[in-house]
């Protein structure tokens, strides 16, 4: 039998049965679909080198298709078969990016043309399929869904996701603003057998408390002043599908008893209904806060926690993944250049010491926003370290004075945090830096350049020892300085590095203190 499946797309069982036939002998595997619906269901379930779709058959015609088609991304030849009166259509459908197209009836002549033309569609097909699985495999190296980071500490967290979406258990993520918490909740709900429910997302920390209820549970009709029309929330719009709940312990107490009661019992009652409504929903929450904190001040109820932990994904910031810094800033120049008809190609060595060496505290959205502004800013190819570098940030006033290292950290490890912390400290003073250093400026620039050149192609940044480049610890520095990110919306590129995965049991005790990554390093 020869490779590629064909499926046949036409109401007519005189056409289906006779070209299955002829197509059969020839060595093809053939299926039949009796409508455009039917082929658009087959074509998405399973793999056909070539559709043969009548131009004119119900429910959905050959043209729509291969708009579908083309639209949901499934990858498939298509060639239309048309009447003499509807070239114009098929011709239509060429310039849609149909292969070819045959007319009726379908003679001896035009049906040799068929058997010409199918080898060299299937031949089209292969070849598209192979560049499609390789443009894949090196996506992979360090893209999943929006994620970005090539990091073994990134690939690590994909890992994780494939193994938390297919479950229907809650997630509770943890990490400072700007990681990417949302990406990682969009990248789970994508990935799980809900990918084609809602995903619905919530910032309890950006409503006040009556609008939160409301935008949770909905509203019946006269439930309060003004509210003239019933209004269904977000579990209801969500069923079949995912909550998001960002900065969860925000949430008001007595919001927090009406979640926990959801969640337990998979029923909402709207806020003046007497009706129990059964919901079919995931959540996904996530937070900055220290849990231990405010679960001890109330803030957040202990039995809530452990109904929202069942699975837990620490993410760390992004100064502890140093290896996908310089993979980020690039992505984000690539960007902000399109977006703003800026003719910017990268970046000065200046302005790439102060990227790889700055403490980022607003983390992902820091980075992102620096680089936004820089490309808008800059005047020439390249981003400068005067478009790069902050005001306030200019002479190093701002930059963190301390270095943390944990025991156990390698020499190089220390040496290099040391090393870039100072460089940054310095408002990127080579001559002061050595000399803080005691060490000779020759020397420290060929390590900064040893660092720089080795910042984009190393696999999860690992230094000269090999290390994956995450700063043990990192700098113990605060929350971002004054005028920096806002601490609520997600990154819409921030790609957080994957920490522990943790399963909860009723017996559970909450965290003892603010959870960093277990993976050994």
């Amino acid at each position: 039998m020869k490779h590629g499946k064909i499926l046949i797309a036409d109401d007519e069982q005189a056409i289906t049965a006779g070209l299955s036939a002829i197509l059969s002998d020839e060595g093809y595997q053939v299926d039949v679909a009796t409508d455009g619906q039917r082929a658009l269901e087959q074509l998405a379930a399973d793999s056909y080198g070539v559709v043969l779709a009548d131009l004119k058959m119900p429910k959905l015609d050959g043209l729509a298709l291969l708009k579908e088609l083309q639209g949901r991304e499934i990858p498939t030849e298509c060639i239309i078969i048309t009447g003499q009166a509807t070239i114009d259509s098929a011709v239509a459908a060429m310039r849609e990016g149909a292969y070819d197209y045959i007319e009726k009836p379908l003679n001896a002549e035009k049906l040799n043309r068929l058997k010409a033309l199918i080898p060299k569609a299937l031949e089209k097909f292969a070849v598209q399929q192979k560049n499609r699985e390789l443009a894949s495999k090196l996506e992979g190296l360090t893209h999943y869904g929006e994620l970005t980071g090539q990091s073994e500490a990134m690939r690590e967290l994909y890992k994780l996701i494939d193994a938390v979406a297919p479950s229907t258990a809650s997630v509770l993520i943890l990490g400072e603003s700007g990681t990417g918490k949302e990406l990682v909740a969009t990248a789970i709900h994508k990935k799980s057998e809900r990918a084609k429910g809602p995903f619905f997302a919530l910032n309890c920390a950006a409503l006040p408390k009556e609008i939160l209820e409301n935008e949770l549970f909905g509203h019946e009709k006269g439930a309060f002043t003004g509210s003239t029309n019933e209004k269904p929330g977000a579990f209801e719009m969500a069923s079949g599908g995912t909550i998001f709940l960002d900065e969860v312990a925000e949430m008001s107490p007595d919001i927090q008893v009406k979640l926990l009661r959801a969640l337990e019992t998979r029923m909402v009652r709207r806020l003046g209904g007497k009706k129990e409504i059964q919901v079919d929903i995931r959540i996904v929450a996530a937070t900055n806060k220290d849990l231990q904190k405010a679960i001890a001040e109330g803030e957040l109820r202990e039995d809530l926690y452990y109904r929202l932990a069942v699975v837990e994904l620490d993410l760390p910031p992004l100064r502890e993944r140093l290896g996908d810094i310089q993979l980020l800033a690039e992505e984000f120049l690539t960007r902000f250049a399109q977006q703003n008809g800026k003719k910017v190609t990268g970046f000065e060595d200046s302005a790439l010491e102060f990227i790889l060496t700055h403490n980022w505290p607003g983390n992902v959205r820091e980075l992102k926003n620096a680089v936004e502004s820089a490309v808008i800013m800059a005047r020439g190819s390249k981003i400068t370290a005067q478009d790069i570098i902050p005001r306030r940030l200019r002479g190093g006033g701002e930059l963190s004075s301390s270095v943390t290292i944990q025991v156990g950290t390698s020499m190089a490890d220390a040496r290099r945090q040391l090393l870039l912390r100072t460089f940054a400290s310095t408002g990127g003073d080579a001559v002061r830096s050595a000399k803080l250093l005691g060490i000779a400026e020759p020397d420290l620039r060929a390590e900064l350049a040893s660092l720089l050149g080795a910042g984009g192609s190393r696999d999860g940044g690992g230094g000269r020892d090999g290390s994956n480049g995450a700063a043990p610890g990192g700098t113990s520095v605060g929350g971002p300085p004054s005028g920096g990110p806002a601490p609520d919306e997600e990154e819409s590129l921030g790609s957080p590095q994957a920490g522990t995965v943790r399963s909860r049991s009723a017996a559970a005790k909450p965290p003892a203190a603010k959870t960093k990554a277990s993976k050994k390093r």
